[in-house]
């Protein structure tokens, strides 16, 4: 039986002290596979790490333009140009378990319902609980999961896009995944394949180390503006559906600025500077990220 052709895309922003364990992470020898490090927005030496580890059919794109649905976008329908059999999505800051593409290839081959393959994490406090939770949803982390490649063909085709100031790709690609490509009235949660037999390690946080809090502190605005884009996202897709998504969220924030408050308890600090994130991205400012 031949191996299905496989393109495994990293997704990186200034990654430098990550990136190199994410690729050694990844399976050697792969028949029919390419791999492709899309750094994007970096300041650091993420994109030099990443060539100087001569790994084989690995290619680096070095974008300017941070974002990463916008480098997502850009990736997927601008770049390649052809599609292979499976995609697989990592994130640069996260370690693949061996054997992990092998579980999303063969899920994706066993489900033929399902568009997209989701892996579990491998470490931290909360993990059996994230993936009892993912079994029970079809859920989607953003740190590994794999599409099949006519799905993202079907997205081309269709002119469906990720708004480019998008916080987090994982959440609308499993949304378009369940609906396949219609509205919320076609969702059907079995379009994603949660697989436990695939998982990924991220970075523990740690609490005495500043750059962990920093970045957590970053990380927990960008939940925020998450938060309500998810809203946004929800409307559109109860309407219009996929070809409804404007190319940039932060055109429709105006009129729904009015009416987002910050909720209570601790994500109260972190929604109102996530709003006013919000608010200045309708001035033109940088929004996202």
């Amino acid at each position: 039986m031949t191996s299905p052709t496989l393109c495994i895309a990293v997704l990186a922003h200034n990654e430098a002290r990550r990136i190199a364990a994410c690729l050694r992470s990844l399976p050697e020898g792969w028949p029919n596979c390419t791999i492709h490090v899309i750094v994007n927005g970096s300041t650091d030496d993420t994109a030099a790490i990443a060539r100087g580890l001569n790994m084989p059919n690995t290619f680096v794109h070095d974008y300017t333009q941070g974002g990463k649905s916008r480098s997502w976008n850009r990736f997927v329908f601008d770049t390649l140009e052809t599609f292979a059999d499976v995609h697989v999505f990592v994130d640069g800051d996260a370690e693949v378990v061996a054997g992990s593409i092998e579980a999303l290839t063969a899920a994706l081959s066993t489900n033929p319902h399902a568009n997209l393959a989701s892996a579990v994490p491998a470490n931290g406090r909360h993990a059996a609980r994230y993936a009892a939770q993912m079994l029970r949803e079809g859920g989607v982390f953003g740190d590994l999961y794999a599409v099949r490649g006519s799905f993202l063909a079907r997205m081309k085709a269709a002119g469906v896009r990720l708004p480019d100031d998008l916080i987090g790709d994982d959440g609308l690609i499993g949304a378009l995944a369940k609906t396949d490509l219609a509205s919320e009235d076609a969702w059907d949660d079995r379009r994603v394949a949660v697989c436990l037999g695939a998982g990924f390690l991220c970075e523990p946080t740690r609490l005495t180390s500043m750059y962990t809090l920093r970045g957590q502190y970053r990380r927990m605005i960008n939940y925020s503006v998450r938060h309500f884009q998810n809203q946004i996202i929800s409307h559109i897709m109860r309407g219009a559906g996929p070809t409804g998504l404007p190319s940039l969220l932060n055109t429709l924030y105006a009129d729904w600025l009015p009416h987002f408050r910050p909720r209570r308890g601790t994500s109260w600090w972190f929604d109102r500077e996530a709003l006013k994130r919000m608010k200045n991205a309708t001035r033109g400012e940088r929004g996202w990220r």
